[in-house]
């Protein structure tokens, strides 16, 4: 896979999600390698860090984002630095002279250039934690991220490193600023292309960059651009109202068969994200655990969604030990009327082969006989 492959895969999918969880590996790197199994990792590094052809910032979570919207990013930058003011939390852990250290901290960067938490220190002695040490240099770093003021220029052992927003972010994408219709004509417009069939609803949620109010004027504006179209749930529950484009017949046409072959998502990957969303259209009831209490969960800790041509397979709790090169798929559940029949087996015998190889694992092993949890 080309580093060109990747950027146009990334766009067409509108953004990829980041996280720090490393239980299989990180999250990006998972969703990315279940779409191409010839994804390599620092091909992603180099679009954020070398080529500036993604940017980092927030959508409904972190994620790696073409740059070239970047102009749409501003009017999350300014009503995101308005809301931090307000925030009780946020004055709390600053503290009473916000504004001098929040220019301390721009003219530390400003001099300095590339920083991270642990340069800045809060006037203790003590450093800034990267993760949970929200001092107040912390809790300037990220308001001057979320205002746009400062970028991420990469990233070290996952954790930040911030510059100034001219010293990261090309000149080209940085005084782009549309105006708010304009924005919110973006936001639903390139979100449908990626839905294919959406609710205003989940237009807004999309980016998470307008409001539902937004979405649901720009549909009814947009009528003549749209289609009425109902969906009905895999789940067999009641029919939904939704949106289409007008071409949406023409959209299926030119729809390519789904790979048959068994594939293991990312927790946080688009198709399963929006957990009511996987439940209408893959009668796929998903949640992610990793933050329910162990005796509350049903499944486990880090569970993967199995994807099996246009449908979700199954799941299966896994865990990549890399002090011994093993990486154990602990439980393994198939969903109802799915038979575990020799070719299945094999299908996902030569997944958990193919991850292994992209993790680097030595061996693989499987528990057998699981039964569905009650």
């Amino acid at each position: 896979m080309r580093r060109d492959d990747l950027y146009d895969l990334i766009e067409r999918m509108g953004f990829v999600q980041l996280d720090s969880i490393i239980t299989v590996e990180r999250a990006h790197h998972l969703t990315l390698f279940s779409r191409n199994q010839t994804y390599r990792r620092s091909d992603l590094d180099d679009l954020l860090a070398k080529d500036r052809r993604l940017f980092e910032h927030w959508t409904h979570d972190s994620s790696a984002i073409p740059v070239r919207w970047f102009g749409h990013w501003t009017h999350r930058f300014e009503r995101m630095g308005q809301r931090l003011q307000r925030d009780s939390w946020f004055s709390e852990r600053i503290g009473a002279d916000a504004d001098a250290v929040i220019a301390g901290v721009l003219d530390h960067i400003r001099h300095n250039g590339p920083t991270m938490s642990r340069d800045l220190d809060d006037g203790d002695g003590k450093k800034a934690g990267p993760w949970w040490g929200w001092g107040p240099t912390k809790a300037a770093l990220e308001y001057l991220w979320w205002s746009g003021q400062i970028s991420v220029v990469r990233r070290e052992n996952f954790q930040k490193i911030y510059d100034l927003t001219e010293r990261v972010i090309p000149e080209s994408h940085r005084y782009e600023t549309p105006s708010h219709d304009d924005h919110v004509d973006w936001a639903c417009s390139a979100a449908m292309d990626r839905l294919g069939i959406a609710t205003s609803g989940e237009l807004a949620a999309f980016w998470a960059a307008i409001s539902p109010a937004d979405a649901k004027t720009w549909v009814e504006t947009n009528d003549h651009r749209l289609q009425p179209v109902i969906v009905k749930p895999a789940d067999g529950g009641k029919p939904r109202a939704s949106f289409a484009w007008n071409h949406l017949e023409d959209q299926f046409e030119r729809l390519a068969d789904p790979p048959t072959r068994l594939r293991f998502l990312s927790p946080f990957d688009p198709i399963v994200r929006d957990r009511n969303r996987a439940q209408r259209l893959f009668n796929f009831d998903y949640r992610f655990e990793a933050f329910v209490p162990a005796p509350k969960r049903r499944y486990g800790y880090y569970v993967l969604p199995l994807l099996e041509g246009d449908r979700i397979a199954g799941r299966a709790c896994m865990k990549f030990h890399r002090n011994r090169g093993e990486l154990i798929v602990n439980n393994l559940w198939w969903e109802p009327k799915v038979k575990a029949g020799k070719g299945r087996v094999d299908a996902l015998m030569s997944e958990l082969e193919r991850l292994r190889r992209f993790l680097g694992a030595e061996t693989v092993s499987i528990t057998k006989g699981v039964e569905a949890p009650h």
